[in-house]
């Protein structure tokens, strides 16, 4: 493939010369400036697969090669030729590379490290745009092509092997699958790793090691996610979250100059990044999927400098004095001049008997390209009445024989946008089971059978639907913070006027001035989206509260 024209997918519209951009020789004169020219000879390995992304080349002489290496043997990726560049997204974060950079042929290059590229990136607007286009679609041709360094093993019907593709994919992290079920040749990988059957699903990760039903954060750290950033270093700003209020607030706080990190314990996106289709975020007539709004906030917050990290949960908050301090998973704190907590919520789960057993296996929380594969030409079960339930409704009915959308109440009308209801009414594969919810869920390795109820006539039906798709309620993901922070009734957390005068002498508030609009009972806290109690539950206004979160994160900084 070392053609760049043959990289080019022909269901991804990214023309060769934005992936593979020759720059000019005023353009490459401006990359000078920032790094220093060197001479590789033939063979030299400039980067290697699996090193943190610290270095970027642009080739002024010869040819470099970018190799995928692997179990199976190298793969030539792309031949660069004198005016291209290397890299990707890595280069932004400093994970390590998923490729080896090689002299092709004796070769002269431009080397900046990572910090002068980021520098060159925000300074320099239309170099910056060359190089984050080309970064942005290199990667999705790596997802889409699975040119990267994890082979996941496991069954599309198997709890496990989803959770792990999902926390790829919604981390942009390029993977193959092997399905143990129906791929041909997998016996021989099994006896290469000694991989039995108990021990899946199982991720073979950069080539070598052996992962076996790994949990999110030993994938993570396993790829490095996390390696370049020094997780004790005192951050002007730390956010916890990284959904659509969490990235808005690393992208203004990062872009004016502060020193930000973000405290993820999945993936970028929260619940938003699991929406199949957003149509009524501004700016986006056609739509956009929660996964790619995600994965450009994402981008947008590392260009600027934010540092992100995966995989590591929030689970208290060290308030007792300032700087403050955030608990991660237990060991690890993180010290900060001011919080943003954008934890948001996840979504009820209903009482019904053998629910956890089936998680996974049937019963779903995203309705992702993922899990509309599994469902294809069946019936499902949406259970909810809010957008999310709405959009995924509408997305899986693409697919799915027939939809059937079970709410608890008499109608849609109070919880759901009205053109999402109109879609509903008019789908003839959607049918709306109002005053309805499963009581029991029944199946061998994976569901097989489902009964509801009518609550009104007291009457239960049981249909042979193996896919559930839970999106119900919502639960604020505050019980990390109790003792800190002021919680209403249900436990969002209370902020600005919305903090009484109880509430703010038993946190014993020490400033003279009232807390601001987000601010939370502990000056200089702010909680922003869904956690915080009254929010809109709208991804535009998760976005303005995490945007505005900074103005105002600002001012307690200069105090």
């Amino acid at each position: 493939m070392a053609d760049p024209a043959q990289l080019v997918p022909a269901a991804l519209t990214m023309p060769p010369e934005q992936l593979f951009p020759i720059l000019t020789a005023a353009q490459v004169a401006r990359v000078a400036a920032h790094g220093e020219t060197r001479r590789a000879p033939a063979g030299e390995v400039l980067l290697e697969a699996g090193q943190a992304v610290n270095r970027f080349f642009v080739v002024t002489g010869g040819e470099v090669d970018i190799v995928r290496p692997g179990f199976d043997g190298e793969r030539l990726v792309v031949r660069y030729q004198p005016g291209q560049f290397t890299g990707d997204v890595n280069h932004l974060s400093g994970r390590p590379g998923l490729t080896d950079v090689r002299a092709h042929t004796d070769a002269e290059v431009i080397q900046l490290d990572r910090d002068r590229l980021l520098r060159l990136v925000q300074t320099d607007g239309e170099l910056g745009d060359i190089l984050m286009r080309a970064f942005v679609f290199r990667r999705l041709v790596m997802i889409r092509e699975g040119i990267g360094d994890v082979v996941v093993l496991g069954s599309p019907y198997c709890g496990g092997t989803l959770r792990l593709q999902e926390f790829l994919s919604r981390n942009g992290h390029p993977y193959s699958f092997l399905d143990l079920d129906h791929d041909p040749g997998v016996q021989e990988l099994l006896d290469r790793f000694h991989i039995g059957s108990g021990d899946v699903p199982v991720v073979i990760c950069r080539g070598t090691t052996v992962l076996r039903n790994p949990s999110n954060q030993q994938l993570a750290d396993c790829l490095g996610f996390n390696e370049a950033i020094d997780e004790t270093q005192l951050r002007d700003v730390v956010i916890i979250g990284a959904g659509p209020s969490g990235l808005a607030a690393a992208v203004y706080g990062a872009s004016e100059g502060l020193d930000v990190l973000v405290v993820e314990g999945d993936a970028p996106g929260g619940q938003a990044g699991s929406s199949s289709k957003i149509e009524n975020y501004l700016g986006f007539p056609m739509g956009v999927s929660g996964a790619e709004l995600a994965t450009r906030a994402y981008t947008q917050a590392q260009k600027f400098g934010a540092q992100i990290l995966i995989a590591r949960r929030a689970n208290r908050l060290a308030c007792e004095r300032r700087p403050y301090a955030v608990e991660v998973d237990g060991a690890l704190s993180v010290p900060a001049r001011a919080v943003v907590i954008a934890t948001g919520v996840t979504y009820r789960k209903p009482d019904v008997a053998n629910l956890l057993r089936f998680e996974g296996a049937g019963v779903y929380y995203a309705a992702t390209a993922i899990e509309a594969r599994l469902c294809a030409d069946a019936d499902v079960i949406v259970i909810g009445g809010g957008n999310s339930a709405g959009q995924a409704a509408v997305f899986l009915s693409q697919t799915a024989r027939h939809v059937h959308v079970l709410v608890r109440s008499g109608g849609l009308a109070e919880t759901m946008s009205r053109y999402l209801i109109r879609r509903i009414e008019d789908n003839p594969k959607i049918t709306l089971r109002t005053h309805t919810e499963i009581v029991g869920l029944d199946g061998d390795r994976r569901l097989a059978q489902v009964t509801w109820r009518h609550n009104e006539t007291g009457a239960s039906e049981t249909w042979p639907i193996a896919h559930v798709f839970v999106m119900a309620g919502a639960v604020p993901n505050s019980h990390w913070l109790e003792g800190c922070v002021a919680l209403d009734e249900k436990g969002f957390v209370k902020t600005g006027q919305s903090l009484t005068l109880e509430d703010l002498a038993a946190a014993k508030w020490p400033l003279p001035r009232p807390p601001l609009l987000f601010e939370t009972s502990l000056p200089g806290v702010f909680a922003v989206g869904d956690i915080r109690g009254g929010n809109m539950k709208r991804v535009a206004s998760a976005v303005g509260e995490g945007s505005i979160a900074i103005a105002l994160a600002h001012q307690v900084l200069r105090e």
